[in-house]
């Protein structure tokens, strides 16, 4: 009996998450500075090296219908490539509700590096992807299949939809400014990107299209460093020498009438991170949370780091809480300073770049 009154609760959640589907919004992370690339492809290839990123999310766990997401991306930074920019690559998955609604995003990301002055950088990228949606229809339960007594019986009389399964490409384009003072001890980068430029359609009738709505993102972050000089501040140093260094940032979304704003802080000291992000989404009625990470980074070689980090979003909106909150772990590989056509593989985090061709300490990553 308890099976039985379960199914009318998943029936109504199927059909919320339908609804949810039609509006068009993308999954979104809250570690989002471990997922630039989602967000703004001029982050590809940013800092000289080679990076893979892995980050999965399972949201509303308490629930029967949790959203589940998974992103991938590997982007290098070459000075030696066309444009001296970056490619990428990024893979994202996600799950609507038991998988009532799969969609599976693999594209190719570009970059072109444009030096303006030693300690300021502008970065142009576009991103292409091909994407997959499905509709798992016979996992629905419509209510003239149950039965008072028995449960799931009947076969539904509403016809399936013209075609399950949709293929488009989609188009995003982004930009941004890096930015460095004198001494090497402040680092800033900010951002404007907008994805789904063509609007493509995501509909499964033929007879009705449903456009999916652009999304715009600005970002800012800054990385203070209370070392001494570029190179305190751009390399990792194991032991108690390590400076602390904190990443407040802050990022907005726009996507068909829905805005998220994301600010918070991170720290990094003796290779540990802390820190806490608070998150505010307005549509019909707003929804706030707070997000607490934590994480590690391994040195594992004077060219290779290795960082996992872990979030947990805590719901403060009342019409949010007792849904479980939200798990996010993320897991980074960097190989830093690796070119492509060069004798010598990895090179130091200073190079060559800008109009005067001296040494800049933008190439590789701070945090």
């Amino acid at each position: 009996m308890k099976k039985i009154l379960q199914i009318p609760v998943l029936l109504g959640l199927g059909l919320f998450l339908l609804m949810s589907s039609a509006r068009g919004q993308d999954p979104n992370y809250s570690q989002w500075l471990n997922a630039p690339i989602y967000y703004n492809p001029a982050f590809t290839g940013l800092n000289t090296g080679f990076r893979a990123r892995f980050s999965a999310r399972d949201q509303w766990p308490n629930l029967p219908v949790d959203f589940r997401t998974c992103y991938f991306s590997l982007d290098m930074g070459d000075r030696n490539l066309p444009g001296s920019g970056g490619i990428g690559l990024l893979v994202n998955r996600d799950n609507e509700g038991i998988g009532f609604i799969r969609n599976l995003s693999v594209g190719l990301s570009l970059s072109v590096r444009i030096p303006i002055a030693r300690n300021l950088i502008c970065q142009v990228g576009i991103k292409g992807s091909l994407v997959q949606k499905w509709l798992e229809w016979n996992d629905f339960v419509f209510s003239d299949q149950l039965n008072a007594k028995y449960g799931n019986i009947y076969n539904s009389s509403l016809s399936p939809p013209d075609d399950e399964q949709r293929f488009y490409p989609d188009f995003g384009v982004g930009g941004l400014l890096q930015f460095m003072n004198q001494e090497g001890t402040i680092t800033g980068t900010a951002g404007f990107a907008a994805d789904h430029l063509f609007q493509p359609d995501e509909s499964f009738l033929s007879v009705a299209k449903m456009p999916l709505p652009r999304k715009y993102v600005a970002h800012l972050d800054l990385i203070f460093s209370m070392g001494h000089g570029p190179n305190s501040s751009q390399n990792p140093t194991r032991g108690f020498y390590d400076p602390l260094r904190m990443n407040p940032g802050i990022i907005y979304q726009n996507q068909n009438g829905m805005s998220t704003i994301q600010a918070g802080v991170n720290m990094l000291k003796y290779n540990i991170y802390l820190g806490g992000y608070f998150k505010a989404t307005t549509v019909n009625e707003p929804a706030t949370s707070l997000m607490l990470i934590a994480g590690y980074r391994y040195i594992m070689g004077d060219n290779v780091n290795l960082k996992f980090m872990y979030s947990y979003d805590i719901q403060v909106s009342k019409n949010l809480q007792g849904t479980g909150g939200a798990h996010e772990i993320s897991l980074i590989l960097e190989f830093r300073g690796i070119k492509i056509n060069s004798p010598n593989r990895f090179s130091t985090c200073s190079s060559e770049s800008g109009p005067d061709r001296k040494k800049t300490y933008l190439e590789c990553s701070p945090f």
